[in-house]
């Protein structure tokens, strides 16, 4: 049968998707960063405690992070604890392990669509009411796609903590800085978080180089002063606010406090107090009274809407082959939930369940180049041998433990071992691997470095070995066609294996 030209260069358009781009950003700088002889499951290195929570950093200078181009961090927040607004300088995958609450994202450019339903009633009456852009609720299962550069918060409105996965994408093409992971807070004191980053950035860089840039700043600094005598005045201004308020390192406080006076057209008191800090509250603030603002009334609502927005927006396109790609930046979803067992997309009732998220269901991954799995595996049940073809994969274990293997190109187990719940694994590119549960199970919770991450199977159904002619696989592997037969054949699942009757009766 003839082959479509068209439709095989569709095919590998979309299975190399993203790869490309991900190659422009600084090629060199992730060089030999991928010769791994050894992986290890690892738990997070750094944590910061604020008023109302932690953030929790693995360690981002770990050769099996440094290889994927990514940063992991973990943070819990306690009921009535708010994170405060910050962006950061990669795209970010984000998982809600547990919890509920809400969230804020400010797209630019994008109208203040939420206000008061009362608001013209008391504006009738001189009284100004609030309006701002959209809040999303989140809950338990949820994976939030945040753009870089964009403004977030969030709000723990719920009677438990919240602890969130996040996965910041520093290898990503849309990062022009470097590979370190940098969160611009726009208020409160992130000292602590700073200092922690600014030394994991110094183990990365080298600190004999860090040490002559230093200097070079330093000698730089001291011309400016001699050359601009004027600075004085304001140094000691400067001085006189540290004296006043406790150290103070958002955005907002290094900015001429006359030059914020007249950019926000209020009195400079009111800058006072913005740049004042008072106390080592941290990122995370416990909010007095219970936050008040307009939210969605209901979170099936929410989605309902989206979906039903975003499937519109489809129809008048035409049903066009970008799949809603082209929809409104004010607009775009960018929320799915992954843990209702329904969301399924790989299902076996004696093995578990998959559920994927890339750019068909999600069409904000192919800007972010990112995507997503979250996976469960019932008792001894496992996932058959495979490779990532365009991807790595970031695996957290959510709940239970798996011994995972891990094969490079050499033919060597750079791991076997169990990983536990809270550790982190990093599956490099076209590195083979596998895992089975152990007898409580697993649930893990996948990132991956391409919007439309692939897998090939090495056993099952829709394996490489499937589609190799009998004859291959015999000489291939010195069998008779008979077993070259069974290799094949014997397994008529997809994804997953059970234990063996042999392996049950051991049990019994």
């Amino acid at each position: 049968m003839a082959i479509n030209p068209s439709l095989l260069f569709l095919s590998l358009l979309l299975l190399f998707n993203g790869c490309l781009a991900r190659q422009t950003f600084s090629s060199q700088q992730f060089q030999n960063e991928c010769q791994i002889n050894r992986l290890h499951a690892f738990a997070p290195q750094t944590r910061i405690r604020s008023e109302a929570g932690t953030t929790e950093w693995w360690n981002p200078n770990s050769q099996q992070l440094r290889c994927a181009g990514v940063s992991v961090m973990r943070q819990t927040i306690e009921p009535n604890g708010l994170v405060l607004p910050s962006f950061t300088n990669a795209p970010q995958l984000l998982y809600i392990v547990q919890g509920r609450g809400i969230q804020g994202i400010v797209m630019p450019g994008c109208a203040e669509t939420f206000q008061d339903s009362q608001q013209w009633q008391h504006q009738s009456r001189g009284r100004f009411q609030d309006q701002h852009q959209k809040i999303r609720r989140f809950r338990q299962g949820d994976i939030i796609a945040l753009p870089q550069g964009v403004v977030h918060w969030s709000y723990n409105d719920g009677n438990e903590r919240v602890v969130t996965i996040n996965l910041l994408d520093t290898g990503n093409s849309a990062n022009q800085l470097d590979n370190i992971p940098r969160r611009f807070h726009l208020a409160g004191n992130p000292e602590e978080e700073q200092r922690q980053l600014r030394r994991l950035a110094q183990q990365m860089q080298g600190r004999s180089e860090r040490g002559e840039e230093s200097q070079e700043e330093e000698g730089e600094g001291e011309e400016e002063e001699e050359d601009n005598p004027s600075r004085h005045s304001r140094h000691q201004e400067e001085e006189e606010q540290g004296r006043e308020s406790s150290s103070c390192n958002n955005l907002l406080c290094a900015f001429d406090r006359n030059f914020l006076a007249q950019a926000f057209n209020v009195d400079q008191d009111v800058i006072r107090k913005i740049q004042r800090v008072r106390g080592n509250r941290g990122t995370i603030i416990r909010v007095r009274d219970r936050l008040q603002v307009v939210t969605p009334p209901r979170m099936e609502e929410e989605e309902r809407e989206e979906r039903q927005q975003e499937q519109r927006y489809r129809r008048t396109r035409g049903g066009s082959q970008d799949n809603g790609l082209e929809e409104t930046f004010c607009s775009m979803r960018i929320k799915e939930n992954l843990a209702d067992p329904e969301r399924a997309d790989i299902f076996n009732p004696q093995a578990g369940r998959i559920s994927t998220l890339n750019r068909f269901n999600l069409p904000i991954l192919q800007q972010l180049e990112l995507s997503a799995e979250r996976g469960v595996l019932y008792n001894r049940a496992g996932l058959i041998p495979q490779w990532n073809v365009n991807a790595h994969k970031i695996l957290y274990m959510l709940r239970g433990r798996a011994r995972v293997q891990v094969v490079n190109h050499n033919g060597d187990a750079v791991f076997d071992d169990n990983v536990e719940q809270g550790q982190l694994l990093t599956v490099p590119q076209n590195f083979a691997f596998m895992k089975q549960a152990g007898n409580e199970g697993a649930e893990w919770i996948s990132f991956f470095t391409n919007s439309e991450a692939t897998n090939t199977p090495m056993a099952g159904s829709v394996s490489f070995m499937r589609a190799l002619p009998e004859e291959v696989v015999a000489a291939s592997y010195q069998v008779s066609r008979e077993d070259a037969r069974r290799i094949k054949f014997n397994n008529k699942n997809t994804f997953f294996f059970t234990p063996s009757q042999s392996e049950r009766r051991a049990d019994a």
